[in-house]
């Protein structure tokens, strides 16, 4: 079955008893006993709810996987797969992830005595060299965050396999409408599913999917342990999100497209970064192993002060974090959404004083090209 059926059926055969075409609202803390050790299969919101349920099933449909899990965001899924590891584990991280990813790495998971080794992850002999006795996983964006560096998921995967090491990957910039990690061999994937997969800035979320059954019960285990759980309303809304997944995709690839080649002809433009260019250094990876090239763009401009014309004078472009809505978003990852890495980490990895992230949205590709032109030209003229 094509994936866009399989993300617009979310939830739809779970309801049999009234027939509802969507996923019910089940705003409760708790369910009632029919008998003595008895359940429904529902005992505490915690630990199962049918509308988170419907949703976790929905991305472990979606991904292939056995079994999904969904979190109260992105951060808290991350954490709960770190339970999966004890004190002296050491895990290989791609280098320029999300900031909000390192800065959980680093100054919470350190404390308890996880180590972590950061290197170019779209590089298999800098990840091989990486390994040490210790190493238990490789903790991978599949296009990372801001640079977007193509990771090679089925030559990682079975770099792990081959040393015993788990493979999470993180694959929140391209979904498993456009990658799907198992396929590759990775073993755990995880979502910020605030973003592409909720895809209207309305909730904040996190997904888990986890290939095989063992491993399923272990994140299980931590998930209801831990209890950082979704709640339903969330879930609804998340799974509301997924339905039409595919086509906001597609629009969005579409225009991030358009505006990448708009931005590379632009004088004041230095550098743009996006996948779907055919001179991007991992545009053949990605077009051999993937559906497409997301909707994510990154961008040096030749001069500071444009920095600040771009993100306070577009009109249609909000300047604001987060990523994958139907809105188009812009900001400054050196001081917004990276801000927790040391600045001469920043500096090497690229991530510097010139460099904009663009999350490309829904609208009009021509409205949102001409959005950006006004806002250089007050550049042009300050």
């Amino acid at each position: 079955m094509n994936i866009a059926t399989r993300a617009a059926h979310i939830g739809l055969e779970r309801e049999t008893r009234t027939g509802a075409v969507t996923v019910p609202i089940y705003q409760t803390a708790t369910f009632r006993h029919p008998g003595l050790g008895q359940s429904t299969g529902y005992d505490y919101s915690r630990s199962g709810n049918p509308t988170r349920q419907a949703l976790e099933e929905g991305i472990a449909a979606l991904e292939g996987g056995c079994r999904g899990f969904a979190y109260a965001s992105g951060m808290a899924a991350i954490t709960s797969l770190m339970f999966l590891f004890r004190q002296g584990d050491h895990l290989i991280v791609t280098e320029d992830l999300y900031g909000g990813s390192y800065r959980l790495f680093e100054k919470i998971f350190q404390q308890f005595g996880l180590s972590f080794t950061y290197v170019d992850t779209s590089d298999l002999a800098l990840v091989q060299q990486a390994i040490r006795p210790n190493t238990r996983a490789l903790f991978v964006e599949s296009l990372t965050n801001p640079l977007l560096k193509v990771a090679d998921i089925e030559g990682l995967a079975a770099l792990c396999k081959g040393n015993g090491l788990l493979c999470i990957v993180d694959n929140t910039f391209l979904t498993p409408y456009l990658l799907r990690p198992f396929d590759l061999g990775a073993d755990i994937t995880v979502y910020s599913g605030s973003k592409y997969l909720a895809g209207h800035n309305d909730t904040v979320c996190g997904l888990v999917a986890v290939k095989e059954p063992e491993l399923a019960e272990r994140v299980y285990f931590h998930q209801n342990g831990v209890g950082a759980v979704l709640g339903p309303q969330d879930s609804w809304l998340t799974i509301r999100g997924m339905k039409t997944l595919t086509i906001r995709m597609d629009r969005q690839q579409e225009n991030a497209l358009a505006i990448a080649n708009w931005l590379t002809s632009h004088p004041e433009v230095s550098r743009v970064y996006y996948p779907g260019l055919a001179e991007h250094p991992g545009h053949d990876l990605m077009k051999e192993r993937g559906k497409g090239f997301g909707a994510m763009i990154a961008f040096e401009v030749s001069e500071p002060h444009l920095v600040n014309r771009l993100l306070m004078k577009t009109r249609l472009i909000s300047f604001a974090e987060s990523l994958g809505g139907v809105e188009s978003l812009i900001t400054f990852p050196q001081v917004q959404t990276h801000a927790d890495i040391e600045p001469e980490t920043l500096e090497r990895l690229g991530i510097n004083h010139l460099l904009l992230r663009l999350s490309v949205g829904i609208e009009d590709k021509d409205d949102l090209i001409a959005d950006l032109a006004q806002a250089f030209e007050e550049g042009e003229q300050a």
